[in-house]
């Protein structure tokens, strides 16, 4: 796969999407967000691929936002166009991947840059980065789900300060609120989401795909998550890796997923 913003590198199993835009702070542009859908695309109906790291290029920033230069001019329909298509296209894709996200925040996740981060499937980050959504100090709210996925990870309390004050918090107040799940130095950040990475190797793909699903519809006003965790825990029954899970624990070994 070869991208003019993005760099993507597979390694036994564990893929890692660079955003790499630098001179940018890797700022989010239509260009970018439809090789980052590509990318993730392709990672996703790539059998050999487990799970999927994401992060930014360089030392300052993971994402330090969308470039305001190509919406700034936008009429109202342009920009309910442009969030609703960046939702379907990236944002709400990330989330609903059968294949683990794990977003390496490495510096600023700032706007589109954290409602990337909080599209991932869990997050951790260096103890340089800096989050928020600044948006309503430039005249306009989250619209790549901020508004949604912020109270879902910090309560409804704390995403409403963060959202109103437009205020950046580091990287321990993140962990802290449970924006993140992990704090590390920044030479430690890929070698932690890798150790993350390997541990989820050693489990039943399948089951992740269908836990995911099963997570996510809970916080779906018009789906009932517990059915959906119902129905998927039926259909592992069904799978070769529950038949060799199952194996391995009564013969006392490992078991070896396909």
């Amino acid at each position: 796969m070869n991208f003019e913003n993005i760099l993507v590198e597979n390694n036994n199993g564990i893929a890692t999407i660079t955003i790499n835009r630098p001179k940018k702070l890797n700022a989010l542009n239509k260009q970018t967000i439809e090789e980052l859908h590509e990318a993730f695309e392709n990672l996703e109906n790539d059998t050999t691929t487990r799970v999927i790291v994401l992060t930014g290029s360089g030392e300052k920033a993971f994402v330090a936002g969308a470039d305001i230069s190509e919406f700034a001019h936008f009429s109202t329909s342009e920009g309910e166009e442009l969030a609703r298509n960046g939702q379907a296209l990236l944002f709400d894709f990330i989330e609903n991947l059968t294949t683990p996200a794990i977003a390496a925040i490495n510096g600023f996740a700032l706007g589109g840059g954290l409602e990337l981060a909080m599209a991932c499937h869990f997050r951790i980050a260096s103890e340089n980065a800096k989050m928020g959504l600044p948006e309503v100090s430039l005249g306009v709210i989250p619209g790549y789900g901020g508004t949604q996925r912020l109270p879902q990870l910090v309560g409804k309390g704390k995403a409403m300060e963060l959202i109103m004050t437009a205020s950046m918090i580091d990287a321990n107040e993140a962990k802290e609120y449970g924006l993140v799940n992990y704090v590390t130095t920044l030479e430690e950040l890929l070698p932690l989401a890798y150790k993350l990475a390997q541990k989820t190797l050693k489990n039943s793909s399948v089951a992740i795909g269908a836990a995911i699903k099963a997570v996510n519809d809970n916080f779906k006003n018009d789906v009932n998550g517990f059915e959906t965790e119902i129905i998927q825990f039926g259909k592992c029954f069904g799978t070769e890796d529950f038949k060799e899970g199952t194996t391995a624990f009564l013969e006392k070994r490992k078991p070896n997923f396909s």
